[in-house]
């Protein structure tokens, strides 16, 4: 039967409709490789379920770049950024880092923590949200990238 042939069935809209999926966030390929590392070793020891599973949420809805291509408004590893609170109009900086390096009270703040899995990959002018240990939801814009890496020629940060 050709499709053209009057005697052939319709085909349903349902059948025809494509799911079409928009990536929000964008990872270069060497934060992506790494973090799986982390998540990795981290499922063996002691991470928080919770925080891993932020972290593989992000890491299977991100468009993967190469470290050259990405954009210089995206949220990388150790890019410094500044977030303003939705609620109170407040503004920080922050350092996206890993584990290893966190010093909130410096400013460093771990990819694992929920502020920091809420802002990884994230374009200048997004809304990160996220549960704060104690359960309350907070977001805060995405403002600018004072910092990032890759827009520095640092693509093995």
């Amino acid at each position: 039967m050709r499709v053209s042939d009057p005697e052939a069935p319709s085909l349903a809209l349902k059948e025809c409709l494509v799911e079409v999926v928009t990536l929000e966030r964008t990872l270069t390929e060497l934060d992506h490789v790494r973090l799986l590392n982390l998540l990795r070793r981290d499922a063996q020891g002691d991470g928080s379920a919770a925080h891993l599973r932020a972290i593989e949420d992000v890491l299977d809805a991100s468009a993967v770049v190469p470290s050259r291509e990405v954009a210089p408004d995206v949220v990388t590893m150790y890019s410094q950024i500044l977030l303003q609170d939705s609620q109170t109009g407040e503004r920080n900086t922050l350092t996206l880092c890993y584990p290893a390096d966190a010093e909130p009270a410096a400013g460093f703040v771990s990819v694992l923590s929920p502020v920091g899995s809420a802002v990884l990959g994230l374009q200048v002018g997004s809304l990160a949200r996220w549960r704060t240990p104690s359960g309350d939801e907070k977001a805060a814009e995405v403002l600018a990238i004072l910092f990032q890496p890759e827009s520095s020629g640092d693509y093995a940060m």
